[in-house]
């Protein structure tokens, strides 16, 4: 059934709600504005795709560890990085309200292309395309707003104790560098990969999940000779594109592969790439890759007086590696996942009458529950034998769901709702000769399999 963006978004919104995946935060105080939590059902999610992403970059690649640094580092670690200084959005203030926007995204609503455009430049445009508030009220001068979020480290309050929350992960793979580098006897090309949480005091957070202040991140450093970055970079291109269309399904009609032009990369990217995905409020940005050179290792060897150099053993050369950058937005993959696989369609009820019914599409390997075990009545000893199976699949690894209140029909909504691929259902027959029927989400098909064959043929579906 086709809907309109608009009214796809209220869908999600509520079933987020409705079925545990997302919450409103401090939500028994009348929340708090742009921070969410996620519920059992989107934690199980997230931590799927998470745990998706590992295996394939990580635990499936010889040439990548894994690291896990501090949300708070070094203070100098951030002046290095230009975070400090310069990690900053154009900050404008509503002079009525004193609401407080994003200079750039009100030129581009205002059809304003600000491709490449200065701070200075885009002030000048939004006076002489006498930009206003959204309010419509006039605007004060625009001023550079840093995005970190500072905090204090020790029992002092001076600028001794300052310190940041990062703002990336990637920062803290680079200060890994050295130690990695020497005890983990890597040759090059090799990377290093981090998921962790990252904070930035955003202007104006929005669009549900997509734009906050706390989100997660799943990204890689690989470790190049300067000779061999662009092949590098092309290959990760296309493990991004794999990522994108075979593990979390989205088509490719929905993507867009964007090249950063020359005026809008960072004046030490040699090449950088975003995954844009079309979301119902707009094509926004999901995933980024860079070729970032020899620029981070290079500061932080100046800054800091360490020998971050590479080693050639066959050559005895030393030089700086080259860093090809790809990161993955992992809460923007969350509700990428969830626009891109909700689905109103139009299905049998068990009364035989047609009518509309909300499916969570997920790919079986990512969705919260893989199973869910029904009962067809709660009595003749079919609850307890219910409740015996859902443990005994359980067991195996599985996340199963046991369900006996209501309809069977209604209760194949509510894993439709959840996205559970595969409903196995109990009945009289079940007492006889041992099989259950499975009902599968998106064919709506039913077979009957054995008991015991279930936890196989399950894991058989989650590739």
């Amino acid at each position: 059934m086709a809907i309109s963006n608009e009214k796809k978004m209220d869908l999600l919104l509520s079933l987020c709600k409705r079925r545990g995946f997302v919450y409103p935060d401090s939500d028994i105080y009348g929340g708090f504005a742009n921070a969410w939590d996620y519920g059992p059902y989107g934690t199980e999610l997230k931590n799927n795709i998470r745990d998706a992403w590992w295996k394939l970059f990580v635990h499936g690649r010889e040439d990548m560890v894994g690291i896990d640094t501090p949300v708070i580092q070094h203070p100098k670690v951030w002046e290095t990085s230009g975070h400090v200084a310069g990690f900053s959005d154009p900050l404008v203030e509503d002079k009525k309200t004193h609401k407080r926007y994003r200079l750039d995204h009100l030129l581009e609503e205002a059809g304003v292309n600000i491709t490449g455009m200065s701070f200075e430049q885009m002030a000048s445009e939004m006076v002489a395309h006498k930009i206003k508030s959204p309010d419509g009220n006039p605007l004060a001068e625009p001023k550079q707003f840093n995005l970190m979020f500072k905090t204090g480290v020790g029992v002092t309050e001076d600028t001794a104790s300052v310190a940041y929350l990062r703002p990336e992960t990637a920062a803290g793979m680079f200060t890994a560098w050295k130690n990695v580098r020497d005890t983990m006897r890597k040759k090059l090309p090799f990377g290093i990969a981090q998921v962790g949480r990252v904070f930035r005091n955003e202007i104006t957070p929005g669009n549900f999940i997509f734009r906050t202040r706390e989100f997660e991140q799943m990204e890689i450093e690989y470790f190049v000779k300067p000779d061999e970055a662009a092949a590098a970079f092309d290959m990760w291109l296309e493990q991004q594109k794999f990522w994108v269309h075979e593990v979390l399904k989205i088509k490719k009609e929905n993507v867009v592969y964007r090249e950063i032009p020359d005026a809008d990369r960072a004046f030490y990217s040699k090449r950088s790439i975003d995954t844009e995905y079309q979301y119902p409020f707009g094509q926004k940005e999901l995933y980024g890759l860079a070729n970032r050179t020899d620029y981070d290792l290079s500061r932080h060897q100046e800054a800091s007086g360490e020998d971050l150099r590479w080693l050639d053993q066959e050559s005895g050369e030393r030089y700086i590696p080259f860093v090809i950058e790809p990161t993955w937005g992992l809460t923007r993959t969350v509700l990428a996942v969830l626009c891109e696989h909700l689905d109103i369609d139009e299905a049998d009820t068990s009364e035989g009458e047609s009518e509309p019914r909300m499916v969570l599409r997920l790919p079986p390997r990512l969705a919260p529950v893989k199973a869910a075990i029904l009962p067809l009545q709660k009595k003749d000893g079919l609850s307890e034998l219910g409740r015996e199976f859902a443990q005994k699949v359980r067991a195996t690894g599985l996340t199963v769901e046991y369900d006996e209140g209501g309809s069977i029909g209604k209760r194949y909504r509510r894993q439709d709702e959840i996205g559970t691929p595969f409903c196995f259902t109990l009945d009289y027959q079940t007492k006889e000769d041992g099989t259950v029927t499975v009902r599968d989400r998106d064919a709506m098909t039913q077979e009957r399999i054995k008991m015991e064959d279930v936890p196989a043929w399950i894991q058989s579906k989650l590739v």
